[in-house]
């Protein structure tokens, strides 16, 4: 997490300086590479990033490099 969501409490009035800090999150770019693995089989890998990905409240890709 690296960007704090401030917040102020309900029925304040304008003013006095920002609220504090409720939260943090994490701003992930599109195209960005989450997650990488090897030494294990790709359907193993598959299988797990699909698990995963389920938990993430994002769309994921799996994609596969081939070393030459």
């Amino acid at each position: 997490p690296d960007k704090p969501i401030t917040e102020k409490p309900l029925a304040v009035r304008m003013g006095k300086g920002k609220g504090s800090v409720e939260y943090w999150v994490a701003q992930i770019r599109p195209g960005a590479m989450l997650y990488e693995i090897q030494g294990v089989s790709e359907e193993l890998a598959r299988e797990a990033f699909t698990l995963a990905s389920a938990k993430l409240p994002l769309k994921t890709l799996f994609t596969v490099r081939t070393i030459m």
